[in-house]
Formats: structure tokens, sequence, C-alpha cells
């Protein structure tokens, strides 16, 4: 028999993250952290001179300098960098965790649900947007470089796209090295183009003092207003900052942010705006303009290189997001496939990657151009800002134990902030912004049907416990043969004769020599470490009872957990077992149906489409016999 250690069952795969130096480990973040931050410059000062309709006064590029530095301070440097990245679920950030971290699972908070579901949700709207907006704004600096090359635009956006998606499936731990260092260099490169566009008007520093923005808003009316809607697309990725910190941690990414990202686009925003100053055109993407000509093609490489970094890193952002929801019960189990030994976080999904990679080609061919795209680029995560935000304030007081008048306060001006973009970007609905919020109202729905199917099942499944006791003895009085082996029973009960057992008995009449009932939990923790894991009881002659809990970033891994057991007592034999898991099969209840009739044949189809338990825990399929039971709901 394998002896397996409890630290190899109880404690999390995580990813490895290079422990030599907070230098080395702020690199890593680079390449995973702030690819989608790091390439707005292709587009956002773009977006938003599209709003001086032609009219680029030095106040109203001052102002909208003013503006771009101060959101990158306030919503990520304060809010995201500072805050929210306090707040962790024992490590864990996103506001998935926060959700978590709040107690949903311990007390009904319908409010704090509604909010971080509908957040979650539109993460996955705006994720299908972002790899087709940074692609394509990449590669249309080939129109400045090479205008005889603006009609291969288009389709070799398209070409890249589908091969992203086409090599998830290998995973990214072979080339994930290499993203760092890209991603630093492309820093330092727009970093460098920024000095150099500074050097041409150096009074472009001037916007540094928000009065500038202030009166940019004041004075221009609507119009100002308007500005927001592009303005804000300089912030987009600063929910995977609070993401991703459960790879990294928080001063990698605190390291990063504030010694390399946020200075380096600084600095490219000023250089923009100077030779806007200074008196090149708005026409097209300003970004390329800051480029000598000669090195304007590898520009357009590198750009291109960071655009893909930066969409795999949403793709894999969609991924991990779906495995907490999917734990956490608000999604059916799919098939997650470990793309690398060493890192946790490495995984596939084949469902999200195939879906996302359909929506985004077919966003780029509808659009078209990167200009057509940032109509419905923003509105979806300047929601789910607004919804952090929320979250926050009653995190301040929960978690951090604030007093209630400055989290208030803070709370405030995070709200107002992030309300005042989302209005800015509710204009833009009409103009394409609808996509993104359909996109979220689907996976919104779909886990909020999912969800109410399972409870159902669940209450219909209730049914008054056969005692153990009881049961043994009436396997005595009718002379139920044992048979040898080990059976192992997979149940939602908490106490009594799972139904799946006595099902079984019904129909073979026997019932193997040992038996183990096991419940699986997950808990709104990312990780539950021994001895909280598991709890081993004995209720009777060779019927054990095993209570597993695991965190919402953990694997279910039930062979390896059964051998801890057999070493803490639990008296099975491991040489010859069978796993027994229930398979429900969802029928309509003409009367008293808890879900209306189009709702429970959609939570049927996702359930008939779920990821097989036998894959899910890990159960060799060999050893599994399954056990069919008509549920009405």
């Amino acid at each position: 028999m394998t002896t397996v250690s409890a630290e190899e069952i109880h404690e999390p795969v995580v990813p490895h993250v290079s422990r030599s130096g907070l230098a080395l480990s702020g690199l890593a973040a680079l390449g995973i952290v702030f690819g989608d931050i790091g390439t707005s410059p292709l587009y956002t000062l773009k977006t938003a001179f599209d709003f001086l309709h032609g009219d680029p006064t030095p106040e109203r590029i001052l102002g909208i300098l003013s503006l771009l530095v101060w959101t990158l301070f306030m919503i990520t440097t304060v809010k995201y960098v500072a805050v929210a990245m306090s707040i962790d679920n024992e490590g864990e950030g996103g506001i998935l965790a926060l959700m978590s971290l709040l107690g949903v699972q311990r007390q009904r908070r319908p409010l704090i649900v509604l909010a971080g579901l509908l957040g979650a949700a539109l993460i996955y709207g705006d994720g299908a947007i972002t790899p087709a907006i940074s692609v394509l704004s990449a590669l249309e600096g080939l129109n400045i470089a090479a205008p005889s090359f603006e009609q291969y635009v288009l389709p070799c956006a398209v070409a890249i796209l589908a091969l992203l998606f086409a090599v998830q499936p290998l995973g990214t731990s072979r080339i994930g090295a290499a993203f760092g260092p890209i991603m630093m260099v492309w820093f330092i490169t727009i970093g460098i183009l920024g000095l150099w566009g500074i050097a041409k008007h150096p009074g472009v520093l001037l916007a540094l003092n928000p009065l500038y923005g202030v009166r940019l808003l004041a004075s221009n009316g609507y119009g100002g207003f308007l500005v927001l809607g592009g303005i804000f697309l300089c912030v987009t990725g600063a929910e995977a900052l609070y993401a991703d910190m459960g790879h990294f941690g928080k001063r990698p990414i605190r390291f990063a942010w504030s010694g390399i990202v946020f200075p380096c686009l600084v600095l490219n925003y000023a250089g923009q705006c100077a030779i806007a100053l200074n008196g090149a055109s708005i026409s097209d993407n300003i970004f390329y303009r800051l480029c000598p000509q000669p090195l304007l093609i590898p520009l357009v490489l590198l750009a291109t290189v960071a655009t893909i970094i930066a969409s795999q890193s949403i793709v894999t952002g969609a991924f991990s997001m779906t495995r907490q929801a999917i734990q956490l019960g608000w999604l059916p189990r799919l098939h997650i496939k470990q793309t690398s030994e060493k890192g946790y976080g490495q995984i596939y999904v084949g469902v999200v990657n195939w879906l996302l990679m359909i929506v985004t080609i077919a966003l780029t061919l509808l659009f078209r151009k990167s200009d057509n795209l940032a109509a419905a680029y923003g509105i979806a995560v300047s929601a789910t800002m607004l919804m952090t935000s929320f979250l926050l304030f009653i995190a301040m007081r929960e978690v951090l134990q604030w007093r209630l008048a400055p989290s208030i306060a803070l709370a405030a001006v995070f709200v107002f902030i992030d309300a005042g973009f989302f209005a800015a970007n509710s204009l833009k609905i009409m103009e394409g912004g609808y996509v993104p919020l359909v996109l979220a109202a689907l996976v919104y729905g779909a886990m909020l049907i999912w969800h109410r199917g399972s409870a159902a099942v669940a209450s219909s499944l209730e049914q008054t416990p056969v005692p153990v006791a009881k049961f043994l003895d009436d396997l005595k009085t009718r002379n139920i043969p044992r048979v040898p082996g080990t059976a192992v029973f997979l149940t939602r009960t908490s106490n009594g004769v799972p139904p799946v057992m006595l099902w079984h008995l019904k129909q073979n009449r026997a019932l193997h020599e040992h038996v183990l009932v096991l419940r699986v939990l997950t808990e709104s923790r990312p990780r539950v470490h021994w001895p909280q894991l598991m709890t081993i009881a004995k209720e009777g002659e060779n019927f054990w009872r095993v209570t597993t809990h695991f965190g919402f970033m953990q694997r279910p891994d039930i062979p390896r957990l059964l051998h801890q057991a057999s070493q803490k007592g639990c008296a099975i034999g491991l040489d010859d077992v069978i796993y027994y898991v229930g398979h429900e099969i969802v029928l309509h209840k003409e009367r008293g149906a808890a879900l209306p009739h189009w709702q429970e044949a959609l939570y049927a189809a996702m359930l008939r489409n779920a990821s097989h338990v036998t894959d899910y825990f890990r159960l060799p399929s060999e050893q599994v016999v399954e056990i069919g039971r008509q549920v009405s709901i």
C-alpha cells in the first residue's frame, strides 16, 4: 500500500513563484498580472481624444492627462493595491473570494451574493472583448508603418486570436517563464518612448495638478462627461491585480506596480499628450506617433506580443474564476485539466476556452476596428468595480474592523468615482456596450439557475434518515449477505444511512463487508488544513463516516484522502474499493415546482452535460458504480 503523508493530502498545490527575492517575484507578476492594464496605452488616449471632436486645445489635452494620472492613482493604487489587497481571503483575492470572505455560506446575505455574482459574470463579458481590442489596436500600428498592409490587419488579428485559444490545451508552463521578461521590455520601452515625448514639450507635466482634470469636466459639460468613457480604459486591468493576488502574494504585485508599471504608464501617457501639444496628429493611433519611424515595425511586433500575453492573462483568469465558481456551487462541474504539476493555477477549462474563442473572434469580425470595439469596452469592468466598492465597504467594517466614519468616507469616494465611470460608459450601450452586458447576463443566469436547481434537488432528496444502528440490525435480521471488500458511498446527508446506499441494497440485496460513508463539503475559505480537513467517526461495526472539508481553491482527491483516513484509524481495506455515486435525472413536478419549467429544463441540460463526478473527485473509473435516480423538482 502506498503511504501518503498528511502534507501531500492536506496542503494545496499552489503556483510556484521563486522565493529568491522580491524582484524576481515582481518580474514574474509582470507577465501574469499587468498584461491588460499594461497594454492600455495602445488605445486609451486614442479613444479619449475622439471626444475632442478635432479640437485638441492645450487645456483639453492637459485635462485628459490629468484625469488619466489621477484615475490610475485613485482606482489602482489606492483602491486595489492599498485597500483591496489588504482584504484577502487567506491570501486569495478577486470578487468571488471577497464574496466568500464575507460569509455568504454561513448566513443568507442575498445582496452580497448578488454583487459578487454580478461582478464575476461581468468579468466574463469583458474578458471576451479584451483580447479582441488589444490585438487589433497593436496590429493597427501597421496602418502607420506600412499603409499598404491595412487590409491584412483584420485577418491577422483573427489568426492570432484563433492561435491563442488553440494552444490553451497545451498549458502555459513552458512559455510562462518568458512572459515576465517580455513585459519588462514592454514597460521599459513605453517608458522610454514617453520620456522622449515629454522632452519635446516638458510643460505637459503641469497635468499632474488635478485641477486640470476638474476644469475639463466643469467647462465642457456633457462632452467632458463623455470623456470619462475613454479615460476609464486606462484601468480596465485593475481588477486583475486583486484577483491574481493568490498567485504571487501582495508584496510582489505592489512592488511591480509601484516600481515599474505605474511610472511607465504615467510616462507614456504624458509622452503621448506632449507630442499632441507639440502638434502631432491625433487622427490615428497617437501611441505609435511616439516611435521613430525606423523602429515602428519592431514596436508593432513588441506590442502584438504584449497584447497576446495580456490576452493570455485574461483567458487564464477566466479559467481560475470558473474553478472558484464550481467549487462554491455556482456553476456545474466542468472538466478541468491540470496543465502543469508545478502550478495549481496552470489549468485548462475546455468549455470556457472554446466559448471565449467563438465570442472573441465573432466580436473581432463584427466590429473590425479597435475604435468600434472601444464603445463596447469598459462598461462591464466599471460595473464590476462598482460592485467591488460596495463589498469593500462591508469588508472594511467586518474584516478590517474600521470605524463607521472612515469606512463610509473612503467607500463613498470609491463609489462616487466608479459610479461616474459606469454612468459615462452606460452611454455607450447602444454603440456596442450591450455586448458584454448580454454576455454577463447569460453567465449570471446560468449561475443562478444552477444554484437554485441544485438546492431544489437537495431539498427533494431530503428525507427522514434511517439511523445507522437500526440499519445494521435490520441487515442481520434479514440475513443480508456481506461480501468482501470496501464500499464508499458519496452522499450529501450529514447523518443516517445515505439514500444511495439504501437504493444499492434494494437492487443488489447485498452489502460490502466494510462500508464508508463520505461527505465532501466546500468551505468559503480558499484552503482547509489538517486537522479541520477531515473528521472520522465509527458508527457501527465496519461502518465509518468521513466528512471532508475542502477550500474553494483546493482539488478534491478522494482516493488519496482515503489512504490518509486509513492511517488515522479508519479500518477499511483499500485493496478492493468500490465507489458508489448517485446520478440525478431531473423530472418536472406538475404541482409545487421549485423552478419555472424553462429554468428546470436549463438546469437539467446543464446537469446532463456536467463533468462526471468520477473526474471531479479523481475516482478510478473502473471502480465506480453509478446509481441513477429520478428527482422531481
